[in-house]
């Protein structure tokens, strides 16, 4: 019988409305909520296979698990696991894609029109502030536009492509900056060199995945070369960006806020350099987070399990 320890379900089920016990069927299950770095070595010592959302299995832990043959990644990115000492261990490394793009670009907007309508804060001040307005309205800041305002993405798979189809249907023009210049969509949108991308959109979104070649690439450079009124909108990864080059650029003026689900380290530090900025929404990391997306997570988990314990492995990420 297969032994398969899911080491951090919480991340996947942090409301316990999906059901593990499906999983039984593969093998014993040994199941955590969560694995702090310095027993994951001890729990997953007997795995032949491991699923997990956010652990980290790298140069100090992959030696360490001789019996390992499966790595289930339960999202979409795959970043958290050494890919080429997994691949000389002999261990497979399969991924989930697009589970959870619908969701994703929800929130992608969902950051957008709380900048732009701030709907929140309004909702809050109706009794302490419109009450005793000697006016029928009552504003702070003026609504932003949508229509005829560019988004400009940065990755352009599936969830920029759902994303900039939101953004059409507001009346935006779109363009994108993507490794594969072309466009096939089929949706009217254009393609951009970065720094034409940063010069010309009133919003630039980050839908790229973690690497080598862009950690930190949303700088100072970059940053000062946006509009003083535009947004930066991270559903993304948050080592994308050099965060206290965010800070500077929003107390600065170089641009007008930012709208994050993502930061460098998760959780956070209580001192944070973007906590308690005007113009800086951050939201934690729930951006892929709806009930539809999570079920739709777990199925092709069991789908992945499956194809590797019939010898044909799908969504293999090595």
């Amino acid at each position: 019988m297969k032994k398969i320890v899911i080491l951090d379900g919480h991340c996947v089920n942090p409301q316990g409305d999906l059901d593990w016990k499906i999983f039984e069927k593969f093998g014993k299950i040994t199941y955590f909520d969560q694995t702090p770095p310095d027993l994951i070595v001890a729990r997953a010592k007997d795995a032949d296979l491991v699923l997990f959302n956010k652990i980290y299995l790298n140069k100090d832990v992959l030696p360490k698990l001789p019996k390992l043959k499966y790595i289930g990644l339960m999202s979409t990115g795959y970043d958290t696991v050494d890919l080429q000492i997994a691949k000389n261990q002999g261990i497979t490394v399969c991924n989930v894609p697009s589970y959870s793009t619908d969701s994703v670009a929800q929130h992608t907007f969902a950051l957008i029109l709380a900048l732009c309508n701030r709907v929140e804060n309004y909702a809050k001040k109706v009794a302490t502030e419109w009450s005793v307005c000697p006016y029928w309205c009552y504003w702070e800041n003026p609504v932003l536009d949508l229509a005829g305002k560019t988004l400009g993405l940065i990755g352009f798979g599936q969830i920029g492509q759902k994303v900039a189809q939101i953004a059409l249907a507001f009346g935006m023009k779109v363009i994108f900056y993507n490794r594969n210049a072309q466009n096939q969509s089929g949706l009217n949108v254009s393609y951009s060199n970065l720094d034409n991308l940063f010069a010309s959109s009133d919003f630039v979104s980050l839908h790229c995945p973690l690497n080598d070649d862009n950690q930190g690439f949303m700088n100072k450079f970059y940053l000062e070369k946006m509009k003083s009124s535009a947004f930066l909108i991270n559903t993304s990864r948050g080592k994308l960006i050099q965060e206290t080059d965010l800070r500077n650029a929003i107390l600065e003026g170089k641009i007008a806020g930012a709208g994050l689900d993502v930061v460098a380290q998760e959780p956070p530090p209580a001192d944070h350099p973007l906590f308690n900025l005007q113009n800086c929404l951050i939201t934690p990391h729930l951006a892929w987070g709806s009930l539809r997306s999570r079920q739709q997570l777990m199925s092709v988990l069991l789908e992945n399990i499956a194809a590797f314990l019939e010898g044909k492995p799908q969504n293999s990420v090595i």
